[in-house]
């Protein structure tokens, strides 16, 4: 995405105000320029894939390979491998397929970051940013042989710790931003510092840090607005149009071509860009970004402009002082590398949150579209149990009856679905609605399948015909009208937890695979007076599944009705707040006494009954009123956070119910916007578990949450305070791998949220208008939340498993009476396997059959493409990709921290007889052995040795897994 316009003039004032030559810089020699043709194609943003497909994105890779094939000097580089995979396979010619191997065989065209997208770093999971950058390798690897070193990530909303450590284990040798605070940009530049050493990861340290290139202020795009042409600037081939090229070629906004009345000035510009941006760096090796959005989509025009404009700066280099040639970007880093120069170290810090200048705080984004986050994360949950499920199937039944074909092509549409919204454009929110509404049915649809797939992979595991038999002697009843479910765990540990299903019926007997009743409780619905919520104790092995059968019938005992108890409404501004906090009613479980005021109806206090400490928390929620009209000062948009003034109460009464039972207490708390209403706004569900046979999850608050629809332009947040003292220093989450310290800082132009909830906006923003971007969101959301209070000891132990418990919870598939027939004595045989069980500290990241044919031995491979070329070949089913992450920081516990050695073949015992292991970079398209990274020269003290040094599988198949590491593998078993 490109800035918006109204920002263009600003940004190129300030670059002109900003030339002049440094002392500093005297006498390092000629400017050496790399032109970096590319075009920025958003996946997404204001035009769905097949509307960008047709107006300009396959002519993209189409006038490129023969415009490169054409002109040997002639240079690109290629980044979201969507656009081009959409193009590879339903587009190009064979003549264009046969041209772009040679190309990329002359390293004339060359593939950057290589993902399915340009994924967003704020509010994306590491899973999903695995997910879609192995996507794309996989293709890129299969079809080319060609693995991407250098990544291109432009135009993201910030940029995250996480991102460079993955690049890293990759197998990256240079990284490159754009999107950072405009201050702190400014001063970067001033002091020659845009390029560093980082060390994103503060427990892997220098083992995976990687050179950063930190793009000056004219990003990822060459200059426009130039004095002699009215026009887009070095863009001779215009602006794309939608829906359809026009036929004639001619487009709107086309840069006055190169002749020879202008080819002075032309190069007088761009020398003098080139020689500016050599003053914010320490090399005299300038990168000189050619192409914008949606650009080179008729690449014959831009590069017959371009070649002759080159030849005439290198004519008169001397009177330029400036050489400039087409270049790739590992022509660039190469340069880099080679220069010899010492470079800062940066640490674990991020650069988040991002202002792209003093009014202009990009935080709206991190609650934009919220629904569409809300399907990408449970998306992002069920293709992980599936991947699982898949590949325990394909290991004990390889000739089963599921066709192992279809599952995996149900399994790709939802990576492909996943992998595309995690585009900076995407799950951000940032969208068009149709664009939106694309992902959102791409989502769907691919879950849809998942889900099928997983139903057919288990049910022949369930021999419910004698399951029911069984129950219904037991029960002397009817099994007509029970209802089946199977339940999958798809973590590589123990649990014990419940799961809410939701039924017709007042009170039910649940029985489990043996035929013995299960621990439950029924009640009636929060939100329906017709539904009741039945949660079910369940007990569950790693990646183990069981079968349970719900009936409406009187309870056996184990079932508990739980009553709905009701409290008064009570006002917001009722009784003095002085006299508060008197009448407080406690909510008990093992591990905390929760209280509520019943003046308020609000949360008042938590006792943590363990080490009988009190904390004063409350909550409530906020609206922001936004400013709609840009003549009345900023206005919030998709991207921005620029409300005026601080929140405001969003209710005026409080209403509670609280539902008391022997599984769990629950308490339900509902906002009116007035005390007459008789429709709540908003909405509170606490849950308080108790202790389950044992395992006691007692020790989390669960949440979650009922907002909107909201008024227009209203931002609604959920506030917590409490008395705990933190000194102004909070940690918040970086894409679920890492947290991140984080001190207060004061914006003086800027309001600071709380945590955003949703949003709603409409503002009159030319530029939002122009491209359908309002945020008009008249959607319900309910996120969910788990608190978990308790000492610092006990919080760094628990922690990370329970942001995996939350993320990953079981998998509850209803089954039809239809399928409940379909057995397999195989199957069945089967069921009993051992369960797949990581220490404490270890987490199953991914288990999955990727089916990339293509042989593991780098050098077997290249020649089967040789040979082969565009040859068919069937998908391997016999290579699992595993990988295993340490979830622990060095020194965060002083056992779970500790290196972690385990054996594979006894973890992986229940899956089948291990037979061969090899590492692999965190895509899989590198045996680590031949990975060797380059090594920077730093100011800090690094260990050369280990940052290509990896962990050894030893003959045994015992492995050490390293506090914060990743390790990969391809994994085969007899």
């Amino acid at each position: 995405m490109l800035f918006p316009p109204p920002l263009l003039p600003l940004l190129f004032a300030l670059v002109s105000a900003a030339g002049g030559s440094s002392a500093r810089d005297a006498g390092r020699g000629r400017t050496e320029a790399f032109v970096l043709p590319h075009s920025h194609m958003d996946v997404g943003w204001v035009y769905t894939v097949q509307e960008s497909m047709r107006a300009y994105a396959a002519n993209v890779y189409s006038s490129v390979t023969e415009e490169l094939t054409r002109e040997k000097r002639r240079k690109f580089v290629a980044v979201e491998q969507e656009f081009f995979r959409l193009w590879w396979d339903s587009v190009a010619a064979d003549e264009h397929k046969k041209q772009v191997r040679q190309l990329l065989q002359e390293g004339r065209l060359e593939f950057i970051i290589g993902g399915q997208v340009m994924h967003d770093e704020a509010v994306t999971n590491l899973d999903d940013d695995i997910l879609q950058l192995t996507e794309g390798h996989g293709f890129l690897y299969e079809t080319f042989g060609v693995r991407p070193q250098f990544s291109w990530h432009v135009d993201p909303f910030g940029a995250s710790a996480t991102t460079p450590v993955l690049f890293a284990l990759a197998g990256f040798n240079g990284h490159l931003i754009s999107r950072i605070d405009y201050n702190l940009k400014d001063d970067m530049q001033r002091n020659q510092k845009l390029q560093f050493v980082w060390r994103g990861s503060r427990s892997l340290g220098d083992q995976q840090e990687i050179f950063t290139h930190t793009m000056d202020q004219f990003s990822y795009c060459t200059p426009s607005h130039l004095p002699f042409s009215n026009r887009s600037g070095f863009y001779w081939n215009g602006v794309a149009l939608f829906p359809d090229p026009p036929k004639d070629g001619v487009y709107p906004n086309m840069s006055l071509p190169v002749d020879e009345d202008n080819l002075h000035s032309y190069a007088q510009t761009m020398v003098e860009n080139i020689q500016q941006r050599a003053q914010w760096f320490q090399s005299n090796h300038v990168l000189w970004p050619w192409g914008c959005d949606k650009q080179f989509f008729n690449s014959s025009v831009q590069f017959q402009n371009m070649d002759p404009l080159l030849d005439y700066i290198n004519l008169h280099s001397e009177q330029f002082g400036v050489t400039v040639h087409y270049s790739t970007l590992s022509e660039y880093f190469q340069a880099i590398h080679q220069s010899g120069h010492t470079w800062e170290v940066r640490g674990s810090q991020d650069f988040l949150p991002y202002s792209a200048e003093p009014l202009q705080a990009w935080t709206g984004f991190y609650a934009s579209r919220n629904v569409l986050k809300g399907v990408a994360r449970h998306a992002s949950s069920l293709l992980h149990a599936a991947e699982s499920l898949f590949t325990w199937y394909l290991v004990n039944i390889p000739g089963g009856a599921v066709p192992k074909e279809w599952a995996l092509q149900k399994l790709r549409d939802l990576r492909w679905a996943l992998s595309e919204v995690q585009h900076h454009d995407a799950i951000t929110g940032t969208e068009s609605p149709k664009v939106a509404h694309m992902y959102l049915q791409h989502l769907t649809q691919g879950m849809m399948g998942a889900q099928e797939v997983m139903v057919k992979l288990l049910i022949p595991a369930q021999p419910f015909d004698s399951f029911d038999a069984t129950v219904t002697q037991s029960t002397g009843e009817s099994s007509d009208s029970a209802q089946h479910i199977v339940v999958y765990n798809p973590l590589a540990w123990n649990v014990t937890t419940y799961i809410n299903v939701t039924v017709p019926f007042p009170m039910a007997t649940v029985y489990d695979d043996e035929g013995h009743p299960v621990s439950a409780q029924i009640q009636q619905s929060a939100e329906s007076d017709s539904a009741y919520d039945l949660f079910i104790v369940v007990n569950l092995k790693g990646l183990q599944h069981r079968r349970y059968v719900i009936r409406a019938m009187a309870s056996s005992g184990r079932t508990h009705a739980a009553t709905v108890v009701t409290f008064e409404r009570r006002s917001r501004t009722q009784g003095e707040p002085r006299k508060r906090g008197r009448r407080l009613l406690p909510v008990l479980n093992e591990c905390y006494a929760l209280k509520v005021d019943q003046d308020t109806n609000l949360l008042h206090s938590i006792v943590d009954r363990t080490r009988k400490r009190s904390v004063k928390l409350t909550q409530d929620f906020g609206e922001y009123r936004a400013n709609g009209d840009v003549r009345r000062g900023p206005v919030s948009d998709n991207y921005v956070f620029s409300a005026n003034g601080s929140s405001e109460a969003a209710y005026e009464a409080v209403g509670m119910e609280i539902v008391p039972g022997k599984v769990l207490t629950e308490i339900r708390q509902y906002f009116y916007r007035e005390e007459s209403d008789e429709e709540y706004a908003y909405a509170v569900y606490t849950r308080l578990p108790e202790g389950f046979e044992g395992a006691a999850p007692c020790h989390r608050i669960e949440q979650s949450y009922r907002v909107g629809p909201l008024a227009v332009n209203r931002e609604v947040v959920l506030r917590t305070s409490t008395d705990l003292s933190n000194n102004r220093t909070i940690f918040t989450d970086n894409n679920g791998y890492q947290m991140q310290r984080r001190l207060h800082r004061t914006f003086p132009n800027n309001t600071v949220a709380r945590v955003m909830l949703h949003r709603r906006l409409w503002n009159n923003q030319e530029w939002n208008l122009g491209y359908n971007l309002t945020l008009n969101d008249s959607s319900v959301v309910r996120p969910v939340l788990w608190m978990l209070l308790g000492s610092r000891a006990a919080m760094a132990s628990l922690g990370p498993r329970e942001v995996l418990a939350l993320q990953h919870r079981p998998v509850v598939l209803r089954v039809d009476s239809a399928e409940r027939g379909w057995t397999s004595q195989a199957f069945q045989d089967r069921v009993s396997s051992k369960a797949v069980v990581l220490p404490p500290n270890l987490h199953l990241l991914s288990l999955s059959v990727p089916g990339w044919a293509y042989s593991s031995n780098h050098t077997q491979h290249l020649q089967d493409l040789q040979q082969g070329n565009e040859r068919k070949t069937e998908p391997e089913f016999g290579r699992i990709l595993l990988r295993i992450m340490h979830l622990f920081e060095v020194g965060e516990d002083p056992v779970l921290s500790k290196p972690t050695t385990i054996n594979l073949k006894e973890v992986l015992d229940g899956l089948g007889q291990l037979s061969s292991v090899e590492e692999r970079s965190l895509t899989g398209i590198w045996d680590i052995s031949d990975l060797h990274r380059w090594n920077w020269n730093s100011t800090e003290e690094s260990n050369t040795e280990s940052r290509n040094q990896f962990g050894r599988v030893l003959e045994d198949f015992r492995v050490t897994v390293s506090p914060k590491e990743i390790r990969t593998f391809f994994v085969y078993f007899k």
